[in-house]
């Protein structure tokens, strides 16, 4: 190969910015997700102080983390990293709401205990949780690596800067879509394929809301498309599967998918 190159590809190892690695980075998510849940940890503590500690720990690893980050560099780390931590109490709120919304809507799950431990909606709708609380304090990167970690273990892909309320009911999972202009209300379910995302791409659309609004108690079901960021679903809505949607309905509506099939009777 032409020796230009392998000098190109040098200099641009010399100046890729600096990051810890994403598995680092989830590491720390994980760490504070299985001590918000022990049903994920292997860990055992002793006494309300272990836990203090655990947790100045993991502040202390977060401000390691930001520091090592090139993008971090003008910031104020330390103040940064203790905003974050002082809404744990609140992330954790939220995060059993979550919780509750999944083991009351879904008559598979048997037991909290199997919704933190194994189901991939609650895994994304974490690492969501706590990426959007790093987004909301200006973190440069890591927000965006979370999610996209979560992204590829579960095929549930949210960005860190849409914004969801309370008792978030993922079934499945698998193909959800969530653009980062996305408002989505309470008591919201939605089902494996969904999209909300916007109805153009063009780089100048990058500082307006480009993903729709889902008010509250909106079911999504299967396979709809719900795209624009003056999209409105009006609260208490249905929306069936394989739906395509690029306008608001009204509070209360059923929008469905008519499809029609013809069963062939086959002669043996």
């Amino acid at each position: 190969m032409d020796k230009d190159f392998y000098e190109y590809i040098f200099k641009r190892h010399q100046q890729i910015e600096a990051v810890p690695s994403n598995k680092e980075i989830a590491g720390w998510a994980l760490g504070l997700i299985r001590l918000l849940f022990p049903e994920q940890s292997k860990s055992f503590f002793l006494s309300v102080r272990d836990i203090e500690i655990e947790l100045q720990s993991l502040q202390a690893q977060l401000k390691e983390i930001m520091d090592s980050t090139r993008a971090c560099e003008e910031c104020n780390n330390e103040q940064r990293a203790k905003a974050f931590f002082e809404q744990v109490p609140e992330l954790y709120r939220a995060l059993n709401t979550d919780i509750s919304s999944i083991l009351q809507g879904d008559p598979a799950a048997r037991s909290e205990f199997e919704i933190i431990r194994a189901y991939p909606g609650f895994y994304a709708i974490s690492f969501y949780r706590i990426a959007h609380a790093l987004f909301v304090l200006d973190v440069p990167l890591l927000p965006r690596i979370l999610t996209e970690y979560a992204h590829s273990r579960t095929g549930i892909d949210i960005h860190p800067g849409a914004v969801i309320g309370d008792y978030l009911y993922i079934d499945h999972g698998t193909g959800i879509v969530i653009g980062e202009t996305t408002h989505i209300g309470c008591h919201v379910k939605l089902y494996q394929g969904v999209t909300l995302g916007a109805l153009s791409v063009d780089k100048t659309m990058a500082s307006k809301k480009r993903h729709p609004t889902v008010q509250d108690h909106v079911v999504i079901y299967s396979g709809a498309t719900i795209l624009g960021g003056d999209t409105v679903i009006g609260e208490n809505s249905i929306i069936g599967g394989n739906v395509w949607l690029t306008k608001s309905v009204p509070a209360g509506s059923v929008v469905y998918h008519e499809t029609q099939f013809k069963v062939v009777e086959r002669k043996s």
